[in-house]
């Protein structure tokens, strides 16, 4: 039973999936569903018009039938005596005049077709049952026989059984005089005849409708397909532009809309070819230029940097002022030096010449040695810097990658956090699985606002121009970071809040273009991180025996905190 439903579940799925990808199949089935219930309704009131006129002919016939039996039968009853012995045998003989009266008349008085006469005198003062009568009056309804003792004309169609079985009537009953009280004769019509007549209107209907359906499907299909071939045309052709196949073209057929479509379409295409062809021109050109005026920076940079060593080195023998400026100049030269060398791998990374030197690295090692460059700027401002590595070790961070790379990543990421801290702790964590390898560094400074998660790997862009930076970075650290997490096939996110901070995380996989499921490390909104004054106190280590006094701290240098400090929500 368990695979029969599975099996229908899995017909049903791929049968959502075909309804959701295909508009012919929707369109067609919404058409058919509509007629459908259109030619449902028109069948229903058909069949109820002709059933309420063929009903209506037979009731007018069968009344015109015994209007004109009435005489027949009256004169017959004129010597009949409802109180003589054999009032039964006199009744039938009445009705036997009668039915042989009926069968000599023409076609135009035997509309109603042939009945079956009932007489009886429900008037007379016995029982029921014993009532003097002439016909199968057991089929009789007794409410119609009420109508008729009252002396009213009344009519009601009534199912009565027969040998062959079921047979449905229109039983006609009226009052008909006699020699001393009124007798009641119900005259009973079948309706076989309407009935078949019934039955072959259904069928006809049946028929055409199918019919009908199957024809609008068709139609439906046909028609649908004129419109939506081009569509689908034109949703392949436009996947082939999008990998880069810019010559594809719709085939213009006719004058007609689709044609116009079609010839629109193309026209897109070309001014689409057109521009892509523009911008990658002038891609290469801005990558050239930025390749070529590097190079050619080079040159005199050497030189002016030669010359401003020289002046460095003097500096003791100028006055203050000049001094100052020989300082300033030195430092503007490395930030210029450090921009030129970022242009330098941008242009590398834009014409995908940048390779990787992968080998083992020791990625907390690596990751101390970034935060160890950086700590002196850190010291100056007042920032903290927190390695915090999980009780697991060191050795299930080793990975294959470029450590130049990696490195500069680290040091990218932390001097953004040194620059942003606003005084608060840097945090540095480690996570890893059996896949990948991840590193997030935290700072709980300005934050970022919605929307600048996605803007800050942008080149040259800076959430607040106006910050004093304490690194002297160019703008382009965290977007030369990302295209380096790239060329390993990892990944570069941030997170950010108004007030709380900021977080970036490496996502490195274990070997260079390797693919990973899950991320080791979550970003905060997931999981989030205990406060800095819970880590600054487990930062603390508690002084063994004999290595400081009761109560005192002793300094053990950077600090390297378990992975206990993870909470979960």
């Amino acid at each position: 039973m368990s695979r029969v439903q599975e099996e229908v579940r899995d017909r049903w799925r791929r049968f959502e999936a075909l309804w959701r990808r295909s508009m012919q199949l929707r369109v067609v089935v919404s058409t058919l569903a509509l007629s459908l219930a259109v030619v449902i309704v028109l069948g229903m009131v058909l069949q109820w018009q002709i059933t309420a006129q063929l009903l209506d002919s037979k009731e007018d016939a069968a009344i015109t039938q015994v209007e004109t039996s009435l005489p027949i039968l009256e004169r017959e009853l004129t010597a009949v005596d409802p109180n003589s012995d054999t009032i039964d045998e006199q009744l039938a003989a009445a009705l036997n005049r009668l039915t042989t009266s009926s069968s000599g008349q023409s076609k135009a008085e035997t509309v109603a077709g042939a009945f079956t006469p009932v007489l009886v005198d429900g008037l007379a003062p016995v029982e029921r049952r014993a009532q003097p009568s002439a016909g199968p009056v057991e089929d009789v309804p007794e409410d119609l026989r009420l109508f008729a003792e009252r002396g009213q004309l009344a009519t009601k169609i009534w199912t009565v059984s027969r040998e062959s079985g079921p047979v449905t009537m229109l039983i006609v009953g009226t009052p008909v005089g006699s020699a001393t009280r009124s007798l009641q004769l119900y005259m009973m019509f079948p309706l076989s005849a309407e009935q078949g007549t019934l039955q072959v209107v259904q069928q006809t209907l049946l028929i055409s409708g199918a019919v009908l359906l199957v024809l609008l499907g068709l139609i439906t299909n046909l028609v649908t397909r004129q419109i939506v071939r081009p569509v689908r045309q034109a949703a392949q052709i436009a996947e082939q532009l999008a990998e880069g196949d810019l010559d594809k073209r719709m085939r213009v057929i006719g004058e007609d809309d689709v044609a116009r479509l079609a010839e629109s379409f193309n026209e897109m295409a070309d001014s689409l070819k057109q521009q892509i062809t523009q911008l990658e021109e002038f891609g290469q050109l801005q990558r050239r230029f930025t390749s070529d005026v590097s190079h050619e920076l080079r040159t005199p940079l050497t030189t002016v940097r030669m010359a401003a060593d020289v002046l460095h080195a003097s500096r003791e023998q100028f006055p203050p002022g000049l001094s100052r400026s020989t300082e300033l100049l030195v430092d503007e030269l490395d930030r210029f030096e450090l921009l030129l060398a970022d242009l330098l791998e941008i242009s590398r990374l834009d014409a995908g010449v940048a390779d990787l030197s992968a080998e083992q690295v020791d990625l907390v090692e690596l990751v101390e040695r970034s935060v160890e460059a950086l700590r002196p700027i850190a010291d100056e401002g007042g920032v903290e810097l927190r390695v915090i590595v999980p009780a697991c070790g060191a050795a299930e961070l080793d990975i294959v990658a470029d450590a130049r790379r990696v490195e500069r990543i680290m040091r990218n990421l932390v001097a953004n956090a040194i620059d942003h801290a606003e005084g608060g702790p840097v945090e540095i964590r480690f996570g890893s699985n059996e896949q990948a390898v991840a590193v997030t560094v935290r700072d709980y400074g300005v934050g970022l606002r919605s929307g600048e998660a996605e803007l800050v790997f942008t080149r040259f862009w800076r959430a607040d121009p106006s910050r004093n930076r304490r690194t002297g970075g160019t703008g382009l650290g965290l977007s030369i970071s990302q295209e380096d997490a790239r060329l390993h096939g990892g990944a570069l996110d941030a997170w950010g809040e108004p007030g709380e901070g900021s977080c970036f995380r490496v996502t490195l996989p274990r070997h260079p273009g390797a693919e990973f499921d899950s991320n080791p490390l979550p970003l905060p909104g997931t999981r989030r991180i205990a406060a800095p004054e819970a880590l600054l106190a487990a930062s603390v280590e508690r002084p063994q025996d004999g290595e400081a006094g009761e109560g005192e701290i002793q300094d053990r240098g950077p600090a390297r905190l378990s992975e206990n400090t993870w909470e979960d929500e």
